[in-house]
């Protein structure tokens, strides 16, 4: 069974990322959009469904597999884990904090450039970066 765990674990960690790379970059391109145009209710209608039907059942996949192979492999005193899991961490608040772009894009609230955006895409990978390095090579 925990192979089958570990291959949800990594599938839903894919789908995760994903959405968490492509999502800042349709708020650079929501950023060009004038609020109420077809072209902005388009990103708004992309940016929802990406969020709801991706982003947030690969992020709660993520977790619940996650918790279950640090439970079952007993990980909690290996180093490498702590680190990963601080990441983890992040990459969560990251995406809590794309949540909150949505809403604002959703309701014409936007307050963020395009350079802001274009700068906060390079975060989740170099999130993964670290979390992928950790796992693989566990160096401590």
């Amino acid at each position: 069974m925990y192979e089958w765990i570990k291959a949800l674990h990594v599938i839903a960690a894919i789908s995760w990322m994903a959405g968490m790379l492509y999502l800042p970059r349709l708020f650079v391109y929501h950023c060009d959009a004038e609020p109420g145009s077809k072209q902005a209710e388009t990103f708004k209608l992309m940016e929802g469904r990406l969020l709801k039907i991706i982003i947030n059942p690969a992020m709660a996949a993520t977790w619940l597999a996650g918790l279950w192979l640090a439970w079952a492999g007993q990980w909690e005193k290996a180093g490498w884990f702590h680190a990963k899991f601080a990441l983890v961490i992040v990459m969560s608040a990251l995406h809590g904090f794309l949540v909150g772009r949505v809403r604002d894009f959703a309701a014409d609230r936007n307050t963020k450039s395009q350079r802001f955006y274009r700068i906060l895409n390079e975060i989740p990978a170099l999130l993964m970066i670290g979390i992928v390095i950790l796992v693989i090579v566990k160096p401590f």
